[in-house]
């Protein structure tokens, strides 16, 4: 990469001409040319149907080359694209539709069947489908020479990002073309991004997560981006996907990562091209079990869609930390005092012993300005840039030798019996069961007072869980405190998910113990011993609820 250039659309111009391989899927490839040139076509034919209004055009397609096409078509014409995440719910995804006034949608007829029967506020001809018999000759006719539109700059809009909703409803992030630019210079200083780069996309090109950690980069870079063949994640795709591409680079999640962690182990999984992955929220145990596996370096970052990058990479990090903090203007705050708080105070085990103190909000006293706002959401922009600073929404602490952590969202902070402690923490622990794929913990009330834990797990099979032997488990594991072992544990063989791959745990926590898997309670002191519940030990418990006057908490 010669020059920084400051926007999507000139690096994207960069690219006319090269014949390196730009994006290959199992069943076709195309070079950094051709990628242009197909960009350019659908460019021209939204330019064509464009309408008066916002020029936001809806992408509801899984990983697929189109998807690619139509960014840079967007990033040329000065379009926006919104990503469309296809496994939201009917209702959810007609509010997000109409929320952000998308003027086209680009979808296939399975995303159609999504959208039929949904009041969309768009007329038949604003639908364009992929898959249609005619789309290609439409394509054919809108043919181009590549330029880049007049009035592009670094602050024409060129993302909305929809936030995965874990643990609230999804908001629509702002991301413009120089922002995304910055993004990807940063992110190939950061991570060694270069030209010879295999980067391989199993991550859904709706988030964040694939645009700013690897299409971007890549692009800068003129790297190649591998699709998978399933055209989205698949654990047991993972692996000859990366060996038929010959991968070099990978994004992750953490849920991912452990749904990897799950599959059999083979004698070949090491023999790879994968030099090394980036992603966030995995746990320590899992981090080190791919790189037992499969000899490829992870760099955990920490970063969202709204803000900038604020940690700085440090070889000689512990397990479980992020690094260091970027910059001075990097902080952990009590969020009602808004002074910095204590170091932390680690066991042998990691455990913070001061976590009242020590564990606050991060954010960053420099990040406002990057910081570009939610589309028409002027509430949720006042929340995130306050007196000045930008405040992330997690949890986090550094220790006494100056490292940064996660300690989950702020919404994942559980008050039991007076004392704080942090969900994410508690998943850490639970995934060391060699038995659990994936697991999400959260608050529910507690029929007195406060709140109680309670964790859903998954598990391949139903038959797999015996409670005696996960209560041991549990009680045997030393960074684990009494106050945040589950009180509750629902098991699962599939636990609802984002489309980016994260346990949804409004859903779960909404629901309770009101589920038809199986849910096992502790109750009483001691070490923990579960009992499955009864449809009238349920009954008995909300009536607890009653007695003490709390049915509110219990919702519907």
């Amino acid at each position: 990469m010669d020059l920084e250039r400051t926007t999507i659309a000139e690096m994207l111009l960069d690219r006319l001409g090269d014949e390196r391989l730009g994006v290959r899927t199992r069943e076709q490839d195309w070079t950094w040319d051709e990628v242009v040139r197909e960009s350019a076509a659908r460019g021209a034919l939204s330019l064509s149907l464009r309408v008066d209004g916002p020029f936001h055009i809806g992408v509801l397609l899984e990983n697929v080359p189109d998807f690619l096409f139509w960014l840079g078509g967007a990033a040329l014409t000065g379009g926006t694209i919104v990503g469309i995440n296809p496994t939201r719910g009917a209702v959810e995804l007609e509010a997000e539709i109409r929320y952000v006034d998308c003027q086209l949608i680009v979808s296939d007829a399975a995303g159609m069947e999504k959208l039929r029967g949904l009041d969309l506020g768009l007329a038949e001809d604003r639908f364009i489908l992929i898959d249609a018999p005619d789309y290609r000759e439409r394509l054919d006719d809108h043919r181009v020479e590549p330029a880049v539109a007049d009035g592009i700059d670094e602050f024409s809009l060129f993302l909305l990002l929809f936030t995965s909703g874990t643990t609230g409803m999804s908001k629509a992030v702002k991301c413009s073309q120089g922002r995304l630019a910055r993004i990807a210079h940063a992110n190939t200083a950061k991570y060694g991004h270069h030209r010879d780069d295999i980067d391989y996309c199993p991550m859904p090109l709706f988030h964040g997560n694939a645009l700013m950690a690897l299409w971007a980069p890549a692009l800068a870079n003129g790297a190649t981006v591998c699709l998978p063949e399933a055209r989205k994640f698949s654990a047991s795709g993972f692996m000859p996907d990366v060996k038929f591409f010959g991968a070099t680079f990978f994004t992750y999640v953490g849920k991912t990562l452990a749904y990897l962690m799950a599959t059999p182990e083979h004698p070949g999984d090491g023999d790879n091209q994968l030099e090394r992955g980036f992603g966030t929220e995995a746990s320590p145990e899992d981090k080190a079990e791919f790189v037992r596996r499969f000899g490829a370096e992870l760099h955990e970052g920490y970063g969202s869609s709204e803000g900038a990058g604020s940690v700085q990479l440090d070889a000689e990090a512990p397990a479980g930390a992020l690094g260091r903090p970027a910059h001075a203007g990097i902080a952990v705050v009590n969020p009602e005092t808004r002074e910095e708080c204590v170091r932390a105070i680690l066991d042998k085990h990691g455990r913070v012993l001061n976590p009242d103190e020590a564990i606050g909000e991060m954010i960053d006293k420099d990040g406002a300005r990057a910081f570009e706002g939610y589309y028409k959401n002027d509430a949720a922009d006042a929340d995130r840039i306050k007196h000045g600073w930008y405040w992330t929404g997690d949890l986090g602490y550094v220790d006494e030798a100056g490292f940064i952590y996660f300690a989950g969202r702020k919404g994942d902070w559980i008050r039991v019996d007076g004392e704080n402690t942090s969900a994410l923490m508690i998943e850490r622990v639970l995934r060391r069961h060699p038995q659990v794929i994936a697991t999400g913990v959260y608050a529910i009330p507690d029929p007195r007072s406060g709140d109680q834990v309670m964790a859903a797990v998954e598990l391949e099979s139903l038959e797999e869980f015996d409670p005696a032997e996960f209560a041991s488990f549990l009680s045997g594991q030393a960074d684990l405190g009494s106050k945040a072992t589950p009180r509750f544990v629902r098991v699962s063989t599939n636990l609802p998910m984002t489309g980016s791959n994260k346990v949804l745990k409004r859903e779960l926590q909404a629901e309770l113990w009101r589920t038809g898997d199986p849910v096992f309670r502790w109750e009483g002191r001691g070490a923990p011993a579960y009992k499955q519940m009864t449809d009238e030990d349920k009954r008995a418990l909300e009536s607890e609820f009653a007695a003490h006057s709390r049915q509110r908490f219990l919702g519907s």
